[in-house]
């Protein structure tokens, strides 16, 4: 990430700073993932960020697997997943395994009264539907359709909804979320050949700082549970802060597509990558101009990934009768493809409108109650020929 900073720091690291109106230390914070040596950022507190009063008992939020083993082409209409208004209690895992946890929210409803902190992953939300604000110790960032929100572990936040019709696609990542490393040279700086720069991430805005005491409830998810704290001070009593560690935004109609002649292998629509997975951003773009071109994709087998596809806009080409919101699942280990009609059907197409979010996950992922119930009936069955 990008080296920025908002507010009042000292000018050095790790000495006296001061507030001005009583004389008393600020509390500095070191916000940071993987011990001392990853990515963080230093952080500037009224108060100190410790001040426990409550501790709630935890209760468990761990999904539940249905399915443990899966060698079955899937299908599932996202948009089914019921809205309700508690955003925590929105967000559905349908697929996990140890390297990520997959799922969906239908929040009517932010959390405006309450603050979460995911101390596990780092969370990637992709806003289908909806708009507003996130909020951090950071600063704000506005959002809306299209844009992924990423939020590193440790980041306690709020999120505000400018409506009730909100529909959001999450990761929860058990690594470090980056940008690939391919796209970048060996200072950090993107590559004039990447699929997107620096420009292009909205970061950390409107730095506020609340000076208040009183009963601050933040909702800690851990190992599986929720942990419900009260603290005495409200957590965003930040004064400034700089570093690399911060939640930020990047809009999937930034991302450029990479095309050719003949069709391109999937990685060029990489957009972020972990230790066990990546996330691709399939977006409008013109077709392949080879004379001869096949557009659409050719049938290709996972043999060491799981594909995961969120469809969230447009004619996917290579599927038939896709709906928005609706994923599916291709199992690594047998081969998969375009639908029946598919390939001729592209021929001679000069562009696509498409606009849909690829996970590959490198493990097999396991697959939830809750994703059984949008379950799609026999989409195996799906590439069958008439006549065979």
């Amino acid at each position: 990430m990008l080296y920025h900073r908002l507010g009042k720091i000292p000018r050095k690291r790790h000495v006296q700073f001061r507030q001005e109106d009583n004389g008393k230390l600020y509390a500095e914070e070191l916000v940071g993932t993987q011990g001392f040596s990853g990515v963080s950022s230093l952080v500037y507190h009224l108060y100190p960020p410790t001040i426990v009063k409550y501790r709630g008992e935890p209760y468990p939020v761990q999904p539940h697997v249905a399915i443990h083993k899966n060698l079955e082409a899937l299908s599932f209409q996202g948009f089914e997943l019921p809205a309700i208004d508690n955003y925590l209690e929105s967000r559905t895992a349908l697929f996990v395994n140890q390297d990520l946890h997959i799922g969906l929210a239908a929040p009517r409803k932010g959390a405006e009264d309450y603050f979460f902190k995911n101390a596990d992953a780092d969370e990637i939300l992709f806003v289908h539907q909806g708009s507003g604000v996130l909020k951090t110790a950071f600063g704000k960032i506005a959002f809306a359709y299209g844009d992924y929100l990423v939020i590193p572990r440790g980041t306690i936040y709020q999120i505000e909804f400018d409506s009730e019709d909100n529909r959001i696609l999450f990761v929860e990542s058990f690594s470090p979320v980056r940008t690939p490393e391919r796209y970048r040279n060996k200072y950090g700086q993107m590559l004039e050949h990447a699929p997107f720069c620096e420009r292009d991430f909205k970061l950390p805005q409107d730095l506020e700082t609340y000076d208040e005491k009183g009963d601050f409830q933040i909702f800690i998810k851990k190992q599986g549970n929720m942990y419900p704290y009260v603290y005495g001070t409200h957590p965003f009593d930040v004064i400034g802060w700089d570093g690399y560690l911060y939640p930020y935004a990047f809009s999937i109609f930034d991302f450029e597509p990479i095309t050719g002649r003949i069709h391109m292998p999937p990685p060029i629509h990489q957009q972020f990558e972990a230790d066990g997975f990546v996330v691709c951003s399939f977006v409008p773009r013109l077709y392949d101009y080879h004379p001869e071109a096949i557009p659409a994709p050719y049938h290709h087998s996972n043999i060491d990934s799981d594909e995961i596809l969120y469809y969230v806009d447009g004619d996917f080409m290579s599927r038939n009768n896709i709906k928005k919101g609706q994923i599916t699942l291709h199992p690594g280990g047998i081969p998969h493809g375009p639908h029946p009609g598919a390939i001729e059907r592209s021929i001679g197409k000069k562009a696509t409108e498409e606009l849909a979010v690829m996970i590959d996950p490198f493990r097999p992922v396991m697959i939830t109650d809750a994703a059984l119930q949008l379950n799609v009936e026999d989409y195996y069955k799906s590439w069958i020929i008439e006549g065979h």
